[in-house]
């Protein structure tokens, strides 16, 4: 786990129903992140993902617009230990 870091989003706006999940999943996937990405009652969407952080900084931007249909508001990011749970990236 060392070098590994865990970050914690949250993406608001309109995230759902966008194919944002989707996309996230397969953005992280192609740069070796594992994870998780779920749609939450709120409206918003929360991902977790872990890697190194030169690979989470760029995935994080990414999220900042997400795909083309998206229109983000806000993505607040919590920086946590990595904690090794994902074999992979999920959607939940």
């Amino acid at each position: 786990m060392a070098g590994l870091q865990r970050a914690h989003i949250i993406v608001r706006g309109r995230v759902q129903g966008v194919f944002f999940r989707a996309h996230t999943a397969e953005m992280a996937r192609a740069v070796g992140l594992t994870g998780s990405v779920r749609n939450c009652p709120d409206g918003s969407v929360e991902i977790v993902a872990e890697g190194p952080k030169e690979t989470l900084e760029p995935f994080l931007e990414w999220c900042r617009h997400g795909p083309p249909l998206a229109h983000v508001v806000t993505a607040e990011v919590r920086w946590e230990v990595a904690a090794g749970e994902f074999p992979t990236f999920i959607i939940a």
